[in-house]
């Protein structure tokens, strides 16, 4: 399998640099997954394809503002920084621009001395580990200093930062949106509850190993970078109990996709608890938990064009995507939706 094998043409002008006014507004393409049929709707009209029973699964993680830009305190060279996971306390891993300018030892000062860090070292990627020193409540001066970490193939400056958080976004720690959730609304989730459809939360704090491009022309031999999950008992007998009813376990979101595919015992029952993981589901994957899928449209021969493949079949995907590009669907972080079942 070849990572070419997942590539398609996407004109530039339908990456969606915007998010729409009204959440549920975007368009929906429904893909069946048995059969490769697609219907294309809004994604208010996603309750005509529910039952009562089914069960969602969001990811309640919340983005922090994680793009940080400061000074060098020897040279004054501008610095940005991306902050990626919390190893502990204040110490953190993070992305630099420019690298080569912050070997260890490196003091970076950022609001004026507000906030300032360290490079203790460099790992994996190139990737620096970073203390930081300030005082007062680190989240505080984050909001205060920080900017939303969006996607570099979103070039416009964003308006309200709420829009690139869902509405039932909770724990701290993604340093990117799970995307799929950016298309409800409040009332569309009660009008989801109230036909009987139940809702449950996991929590998967999405890093940028999500975008990373894959390198190597053997899917295989791709590695995933690890990310931090937690599924509660209440939450993980909620989705046990569906699966055990015959009901659908649908899953919003390729983040929550991972988290439930990684808590998964081998005879497909879900196991509260929390770790990292690095899972990686690409065509052959065999699917323990999700019957469903709600998701946006990736990027050509990335991870998550791959996942979506792995559920509904790579033909039946390059199918789908051909039909959005003729439909002119938006596509990535602030497009258009899909739901594959």
């Amino acid at each position: 399998m070849k990572t070419s094998d997942f590539y398609y043409d996407l004109p530039q002008e339908l990456i969606a640099q915007d998010p729409l006014d009204d959440r549920s507004s975007s368009r929906l393409l429904h893909l069946d997954r048995v059969t490769g049929e697609v219907e294309h709707r809004h994604f208010r009209e996603i309750l005509d394809y529910l039952q009562p029973g089914d069960c969602l699964v969001i990811n309640d993680t919340k983005v922090i503002p994680a793009r940080l830009y400061g000074r060098k305190l020897d040279t004054d060279a501008a610095i940005e920084i991306l902050l990626l996971k919390r190893k502990e306390n204040d110490i953190w891993e993070t992305l630099v621009k420019p690298g080569k300018k912050c070997k260890p030892g490196t003091v970076i000062s950022f609001g004026e001395g507000l906030l300032t860090g360290e490079v203790l070292e460099v790992v994996e990627d190139g990737n620096r580990l970073i203390q930081f020193h300030y005082e007062g409540i680190f989240e505080e001066i984050l909001d205060q200093l920080g900017e939303m970490p969006l996607p570099p193939y979103i070039t416009h400056k964003l308006k309200d930062k709420n829009r690139y958080q869902t509405v039932y976004a909770k724990h701290e720690g993604s340093a990117a949106a799970p995307t799929a959730g950016l298309h409800f609304t409040e009332k569309l989730l009660q009008q989801v509850e109230e036909m009987g459809v139940k809702i449950a939360h996991v929590t998967l704090h999405v890093g940028l190993g999500t975008f990373r491009p894959v390198k190597v022309e053997d899917v295989t031999e791709h590695h995933m970078h690890s990310e931090f999950y937690v599924v509660e008992e209440e939450q993980a007998n909620l989705i046990n109990e569906t699966k055990a009813s015959g009901h659908r376990v649908i899953s919003v979101g390729t983040t929550s996709c991972r988290t439930l595919e990684s808590a998964a015992s081998e005879d497909g029952v879900l196991k509260a608890g929390s770790g990292w993981t690095d899972i990686f589901i690409y065509p052959g994957f065999e699917f323990k938990i999700i019957d469903g899928l709600i998701t946006n449209f990736h990027l050509p021969e990335s991870t998550l064009l791959m996942l979506v493949s792995a559920l509904a079949g790579k033909e039946h995907i390059m199918r789908a995507y051909e039909e959005a590009v003729k439909e002119r669907y938006r596509f990535f972080s602030f497009g258009d939706a899909m739901f594959i079942a």
